[in-house]
C-alpha cells in the first residue's frame, strides 16, 4: 500500500499517466476556447489572450499549491476534479454568452472563470505525481508525467486549430472538451472502483455530469443563439465562428446588417454612404481601369462599385477568411447586395493575409483599395504600417492611386489623423476625406498618390475638377464629393497632426488612438 493509500497495481501508473494526457489536451483547448470567447465578446485580441493565458497560468499555480492541503483520497480528488472541469469546462460558452447579454461588466465573469477552471487544471498534476510515486523513481515520475500533459497540450493545439474552432464552433468545443474530462474520470471510476473511499459519490456525480452534458449537446445551440441574440438588436439570421471571426448577420424589415467580431460591417440602409466614397474617387483619378486590387473586401460590396466601370479587365480580391469570401458567393442576402459581383469571372479571389501578399506580389495595379477592418487591435496593426502602404505603392502602376478606410475623424480623430500621417510617411501625396454615415457615424479615408508624381494641392484641385454625376451611383455625385474634401477646424491643421506618430511594425501606436476614440457616445 503507498502512500496514496492504492494498491500496487502496475496498470494503475499507466492509466493515469494516459489520463493526464487527455487532460493536458482538454486543459490547453479551454485556455483557447475562454481566450476566444473573450476576444469575441469583449475584442481586441492580443490583450484578451495575453491576460486570460496569464490568468490560466497564475491560476494552475495556485491550484498546484492547494494541492498539498489533500492528505488523503487522492484518487477520490482527482476523480472529483475532472467531475467539476467537465461541468465547468462544458458550461463555459454557454455562461458567457447567455450573461453578457444581461450584465454589462461581464468581463469579470469569463476572468473569473478562466481563474476557477486554470486552478483546477493546476490541481491535476500534483495529484497524479503524488499518486504515481509508488510506482517510479522520482526523476521518471516527474518526466513521465510532465511530458505526457506537454505532449496533450501539443495535441490539443492541433485539435483546436485544425478541427474544433473550423467545425465545432464555440458552441460545442467546450462540450466536447467537458466530454474529455468526463471519460478520464469515468475510466478511472470504473476501472479503479474498488480503490474509491467515496463510492456513491462519485457514482451519483458521474450520473449527474453525464446527464448534464447530454442536455447541453441538445440545447447549447439554441441557449447560445438566444443569448447571442440579445447582443444584437435585430433579428440574427446567421451566425458563424471561423478560425478569425465571428460573422454574424441580421435583420430588421427589409434591411440587413453584417457584424464581424461584433462590429458593424455594413448596413443596407446606408452602405453606399461607404463603399461609394471608398471606390469611386481613387477609380475616376486613375488613368487606367484595367487591373484593380482589393485588399479586405470580401463581402463583395467594394468589388461591386468596382465592377461598374466597363474598361476594368480584372480584379484581384485578397481576403484573410475563406468563410467570408465564400458567403459573399453564396448567401442570399449577400448576394442580393454584391449584386453577384464575387461571380463575375473577371475577379479573383485569394484568401490570405494583406500584408503577406503585398510582400510576394509582383504584379501592378491602377487602383489599390485596401477595405481593412478597424485597427481596433495590435494584431491588424501590420495592416495599418508604413511597410504595409509601402508595398502598396510598389505595386502601383504610374499613376496608380491608393486608398484605404481611415477610421473616424470625429469619434476616433487621432487614429484618423495616424492613418493619414502613415500613409503620407510611405512615400504618398495624400488626400483625406470623409462622410457621414447614419449606421457607422462619420467616416473618414485616406487617398494617396505617389508624392514624386503629384503633390497633395494638385491632387485635391485634380479630384475637385472631376464629374462623378455619370456614375451608375446611389448617393455619390459631384457635389458630394467637394463637400466630403473639406473638413471643419480640429481635424487637419498643422498643430492638430504635429503630436500624432506614424504606426509602424516596431511602434504599433494606431490602436491605442483607436480605443482612446469617443465610440460611446454614438
Amino acid at each position: 500500500m503507498s502512500s496514496t493509500g492504492v494498491s500496487e497495481d502496475r496498470s494503475f501508473g499507466l492509466i493515469l499517466k494516459a489520463a493526464l494526457f487527455a487532460t493536458g489536451c482538454a486543459g490547453i483547448v479551454a485556455e483557447f476556447v475562454l481566450s476566444t470567447l473573450a476576444t469575441y465578446l469583449l475584442g481586441n485580441a492580443i490583450f484578451q489572450w495575453t491576460v486570460m493565458m496569464s490568468l490560466m497560468l497564475f491560476a494552475m499555480g495556485v491550484g498546484s499549491r492547494l494541492s498539498r492541503f489533500f492528505r488523503k483520497n487522492l484518487l477520490d480528488a482527482f476523480v472529483m476534479t475532472e467531475f467539476t472541469l467537465s461541468v465547468l469546462c462544458a458550461l463555459s460558452a454557454i455562461l458567457a454568452y447567455s450573461l453578457a447579454g444581461f450584465f454589462e461588466c461581464f468581463q469579470w465573469i469569463i476572468y473569473v472563470q478562466a481563474m476557477v477552471i486554470g486552478s483546477l487544471i493546476g490541481l491535476e498534476i500534483p495529484l497524479v505525481t503524488r499518486m504515481n510515486d509508488a510506482y517510479e523513481e522520482l526523476r521518471i515520475n516527474i518526466s513521465g508525467v510532465m511530458e505526457k500533459d506537454y505532449y496533450g497540450a501539443l495535441f490539443g493545439g492541433i485539435i483546436f486549430a485544425f478541427f474544433a474552432l473550423p467545425y465545432l464552433g464555440l458552441t460545442y468545443t467546450p462540450i466536447v472538451l467537458g466530454s474529455i474530462n468526463f471519460l478520464v474520470a469515468g475510466l478511472i471510476l470504473w476501472r479503479f472502483y474498488d480503490l474509491l473511499e467515496r463510492k456513491r459519490l462519485l457514482v451519483s456525480a458521474f450520473a449527474g455530469v453525464f446527464c448534464l452534458l447530454l442536455m447541453l449537446g441538445f440545447f447549447a445551440n439554441p441557449v447560445i443563439t438566444y443569448a447571442e441574440q440579445r447582443r444584437y438588436a435585430d433579428k440574427v439570421i446567421f451566425s458563424a465562428q471561423t478560425p478569425y471571426q465571428k460573422i454574424v448577420m441580421t435583420r430588421w424589415k427589409n434591411d440587413y446588417w453584417l457584424y464581424l467580431n461584433g462590429q458593424e460591417q455594413f448596413s443596407t440602409v446606408d452602405e453606399e454612404r461607404y463603399h461609394e466614397p471608398l471606390v469611386h474617387p481613387a477609380m475616376m483619378l486613375t488613368p487606367d481601369r484595367s487591373r484593380v486590387l482589393i485588399l479586405g473586401g470580401g463581402d463583395g460590396l467594394a468589388l461591386r462599385e468596382v465592377l461598374k466601370y466597363k474598361d476594368v479587365q480584372s480584379v484581384t480580391l485578397v481576403d484573410l477568411d475563406p468563410e467570408m469570401t465564400q458567403l459573399g458567393q453564396t448567401h442570399p442576402m449577400l448576394l442580393s447586395v454584391n449584386r453577384y459581383s464575387m461571380l463575375d469571372d473577371r475577379v479573383t479571389i485569394i484568401n490570405m493575409d494583406a500584408a503577406g501578399f503585398l510582400q510576394k506580389d509582383d504584379s501592378h495595379y491602377g487602383v489599390i483599395i485596401a477595405d481593412l477592418p478597424d485597427p481596433d487591435s495590435v494584431d491588424l496593426m501590420h495592416v495599418y504600417s508604413v511597410d504595409f502602404y509601402g508595398n502598396a505603392k510598389s505595386r502601383l502602376i504610374r499613376g496608380g492611386v491608393f486608398v484605404t478606410q481611415a477610421a473616424s475623424p470625429y469619434f476616433a480623430r487621432m487614429a484618423f489623423q495616424c492613418i493619414v500621417k502613415t500613409v503620407r510617411a510611405a512615400g504618398f501625396s495624400v488626400l483625406p476625406y470623409h462622410n457621414s454615415i447614419p449606421t457607422l457615424g462619420e467616416w473618414g479615408w485616406a487617398l494617396g498618390v505617389p508624392e514624386t508624381e503629384m503633390d497633395e494641392a494638385r491632387l485635391k484641385s485634380l479630384m475637385l475638377a472631376i464629374d462623378f454625376d455619370g456614375i451608375d451611383t446611389r448617393f455619390l455625385n459631384t457635389d458630394a464629393v467637394v463637400s466630403m474634401l473639406h473638413f471643419g477646424r480640429g481635424v487637419l491643421e498643422e498643430e492638430r497632426m504635429a503630436g500624432i506618430e506614424t504606426n509602424s511594425r516596431s511602434r504599433p501606436v494606431l490602436y491605442r488612438y483607436y480605443l482612446k476614440g469617443s465610440w460611446g457616445i454614438y
